[in-house]
């Protein structure tokens, strides 16, 4: 069933495929990518430039059902959505190199080493940013020569279905194919004959699919949850850190993988820090999405019960609540935007995943002890230094244990480098040309120069 999270009510009832379904949809794929294969990368590439425009055409339909689906913000569902077409101009410019023949020489040896694809890829993505983190496999994917059977979440398959229509409008038969459903779906497909699975979601998802790709030595491509820290050196730009801070606590009503999860904050700043936190937060509307509002609903009910939870648990043990807190009474999945004190890692809040607009703040003695505590997590996406001195923000990010780090800014980095999670936020990565190269595997061929 899918559920209009602003309002609780049924927007439609979604048929999950069944086994049968699965199964033809992977037939398809693998029948497809016999010719699918073979074809000219410039003929893909033609066909995929049609795909960015239609996205770029038809945004304004496609951020309404982002909106309705998962309760995102309209002005930021649409940029969603046009942010995407412009991401396939430029994945096309990473398949484009990925794809060169290298040419090796030694004495009279030659070897020529070719990026062959791997056949057929699962791709299985999430709800949050349903247009983005599907083009971000879709595209490399099928782009290397592969064919590949998507399963977009339980949470939005009307947005999963029209990014689908666009594809499938310019894609010959059965490139790409689609699935409806959540877990059970997803569990089946994983039992077919594919090649690889290429999934954004969480841990807990991500651990159950690398023990099913076990059995088959499946190929895999991992993007996973984050728990990221941000330290807050006691010379820092306040005025930006606040900002940084709040935005990336509350952005997409804190539903976001590189979200800021836990501000480590020096004990001398601390107390002007929080303060201006505050008056930041009571600032912000909550609200519909298609309103003028700042933050939108919880995707569900049992996200927002997660959060809840962690919150009054981080109360029990001793946290102090500054703002927000609570359930917003009435229709829909919201939640107050909150912001958390006193704070320590026998919190759960600071140790594991929260998806939630909560902004959670830890005084620190000095920058080893951020450093420290930054790195006391199973998780290594993204993270952020503050400190006007971008020298000493470098060598401190230097030390923290995660694959992407902003120094004085978000994680964004420079067109064409990995978007890259270590330790249990990743398992592979995207976004760049080595990043392309997991959706093939190279083949060499050598022989002597007569």
């Amino acid at each position: 069933m899918d559920i209009n999270p602003s309002t609780g009510e049924l927007i439609e009832k979604i048929k999950c495929s069944s086994p049968g379904e699965i199964a033809s949809g992977v037939k398809l794929a693998r029948k497809a990518f016999k010719v699918w294969s073979k074809t000219p990368l410039k003929k893909r590439i033609l066909l995929f430039k049609k795909i960015a425009r239609d996205l770029e055409k038809e945004k304004k339909h496609i951020g309404e059902l982002i909106t309705k689906e998962m309760g995102k913000v309209y002005s930021s569902a649409v940029g969603e959505v046009a942010g995407t077409a412009y991401a396939i101009e430029e994945n096309i410019k990473l398949v484009e190199k990925a794809a060169v023949t290298e040419i090796h020489k030694e004495g009279l040896l030659i070897t020529e080493v070719h990026r062959m694809p791997l056949g057929v890829v699962a791709v299985i993505t999430p709800w949050n940013f349903p247009v983005g983190m599907p083009e971000s496999l879709l595209t490399p994917a099928i782009l290397m020569g592969n064919t590949v059977v998507f399963k977009p979440s339980e949470n939005t398959p009307l947005t999963g279905k029209a990014i689908y229509n666009i594809f499938n409008r310019y894609l010959p038969k059965g490139v790409i194919n689609l699935l409806q459903g959540a877990e059970e779906v997803g569990e089946a497909l994983l039992s077919t004959d594919i090649d690889m699975v290429s999934f954004v979601g969480s841990q807990a998802v991500g651990k159950k699919i690398m023990e099913a790709c076990s059995k088959k030595l499946n190929r895999l491509v991992l993007e996973l949850g984050g728990k990221d820290p941000m330290i807050v050196m006691k010379d820092a730009d306040l005025e930006k850190a606040v900002n940084y801070a709040v935005n990336g606590s509350l952005r997409n009503s804190g539903q976001v993988c590189v979200s800021v999860e836990r501000i480590y904050v020096d004990q001398s700043i601390f107390g002007k820090f929080e303060k201006l936190v505050l008056e930041k937060v009571k600032t912000y509307k909550v609200g519909d999405g298609f309103d003028e509002v700042d933050m939108g609903p919880m995707v569900s009910e049992a996200q927002r019960s997660h959060v809840i939870g962690q919150i009054e648990e981080a109360k029990k043990k001793g946290a102090k609540i500054l703002f927000g807190g609570s359930i917003i009474d009435g229709d829909g999945f919201f939640i107050e935007p909150t912001v958390i004190s006193n704070l320590n890692h026998k919190h759960d809040i600071m140790m594991n995943e929260t998806f939630g607009p909560v902004v959670c703040l830890q005084k620190v003695k000095n920058v080893e002890e951020a450093v420290e505590k930054a790195n006391d997590s199973v998780f290594g996406l993204g993270a952020t230094v503050w400190t006007k001195s971008t020298d000493k923000g470098r060598k401190i990010a230097e030390q923290i244990e995660s694959g992407m780090i902003g120094v004085n800014q978000g994680i964004g980095g420079v067109s064409g480098t990995p978007w890259v999670g270590i330790k249990q936020s990743g398992f592979g990565f995207l976004g760049s040309v080595e990043g392309v190269k997991q959706f093939t595997v190279p083949k060499k061929i050598s022989y002597k120069k007569k």
